[in-house]
């Protein structure tokens, strides 16, 4: 199956290797030389470079080469994996840690309790860290307290269930408005499976679940939002917006997104907006958590230099930069409970995303998982349309 799997990668990834190549600085110095590789925005690499340069300054005998690969990020890491030239730091997240993990091409590493236990977990497999986390990733309501005000809708309480999620999601719907955001991504629908029981895949990984009575609950309530109640957008009539657009064009009242989009939405909303928690289904108010963080490869002929630059980009001082633009929910306890995160900027309920830590859950991802989402595919656009 990892071989399978590999295979896959293979193909997707070939059509991009005439095109890249790892950067390299041409400069002949004695230095040590540790690659590293990450995607990320414009913004996101403005805040990396200068870090980078202060592990330079701090370790003169050390340089960094730093590959910055903002699209088809895995397809191009795993050619640079088959073709024996893996770089020595990769950043990675839960999604595609296991293909990697499994098939021994990771370093095991360790972390100290700073990090939220379910940060640790999403990048281990085998209950073994092959990552050490720099964000978690988890989903929230957005919601246009405007609107809500407009409409004399009361605000998201921290406990609402699905039922009074539906019935705030009509009040707010009409006049060119829809209540809440629909798309067809398995993050932004896993959330009512998980809330009811349900899933794709079971903890152990032993097994589907989608079709477990939980799942499907879930899934028609998901299912109905867009058909039956028409509080959320068909796809004819998002056509080419997307959901943030739609959000701060004012024809959406509530979003379910994550913390990626707080930037954004500071600089061009133009009117008041929150977050609140996801509603509480049969299960309760379960979300799914994922995690970023770095990786050391185990061909690396550096390791105690790596890890180095891992250590140095996942201490205190590094996190706080990355926190402090809004951009992410830190994996780290001291940075996320501490005022770079907690700011007098909005949302003024930012805390929503660290409550949510304790009730989300990390998503069960195998090595097949891709492979499971590709097959599953069409059979929900068919429900969802």
């Amino acid at each position: 199956m990892i071989k399978k799997v590999f295979i896959s990668l293979v193909v997707l990834g070939g059509i991009f290797l005439c095109f890249f190549m790892p950067l390299h600085s041409g400069k002949t110095d004695k230095r040590t030389v540790i690659q590293f590789a990450s995607w990320g925005s414009k913004s996101e690499v403005d805040i990396l470079k200068p870090i980078i340069y202060e592990f330079e300054k701090e370790n003169p005998g050390l340089k960094v080469d730093f590959m910055h690969i903002p699209q088809n990020y895995f397809q191009k890491i795993h050619l640079l994996f088959a073709s024996n030239t893996a770089p020595d730091v990769i950043f990675i997240n839960n999604h595609y840690l296991p293909i990697y993990a499994s098939a021994g091409l990771l370093e095991p590493l360790q972390a100290d309790t700073n990090f939220y236990e379910k940060a640790l977990k999403s990048l281990s497999w085998g209950n073994i860290l092959y990552a050490v986390p720099r964000d978690v990733s988890n989903l929230v309501i957005y919601y246009n307290k405007n609107i809500f005000d407009e409409k004399k809708a009361a605000y998201p309480k921290n406990d609402w269930t699905f039922d009074e999620f539906l019935v705030t999601a009509q009040r707010l719907t009409g006049d060119g408005i829809f209540g809440i955001s629909f798309e067809e991504d398995t993050l932004f629908y896993l959330p009512y499976l998980m809330s009811e029981g349900g899933g794709i895949l079971s903890d152990d990984l032993s097994r589907l679940i989608i079709n477990d009575e939980a799942s499907q609950k879930g899934l028609q309530f998901y299912a109905d939002l867009r058909k039956k109640y028409h509080v959320a957008p068909l796809k004819e009539e998002s056509a080419s917006a997307t959901m943030a657009q739609m959000f701060l064009q004012g024809k959406l009242a509530m979003q379910l997104s994550g913390r990626w989009l707080v930037p954004k939405y500071r600089e061009e909303a133009s009117f008041d907006w929150d977050v609140a928690p996801f509603p509480t289904g049969d299960a309760g108010s379960i979300v799914p958590m994922d995690a970023s963080g770095w990786a050391i490869a185990r061909t690396s002929k550096h390791k105690i230099e790596a890890r180095k630059l891992v250590d140095f980009l996942s201490s205190k001082e590094s996190i706080e930069k990355f926190s402090a633009s809004g951009l992410i929910v830190p994996a780290r306890r001291d940075v996320a409970e501490s005022v770079y995160f907690l700011d007098n900027k909005k949302p003024l309920h930012a805390k929503v995303f660290l409550d949510v830590i304790s009730t989300s859950k990390p998503t069960p991802v195998s090595i097949d998982y891709k492979e499971i989402l590709d097959n599953l595919k069409g059979r929900f656009e068919y429900i969802f349309n």
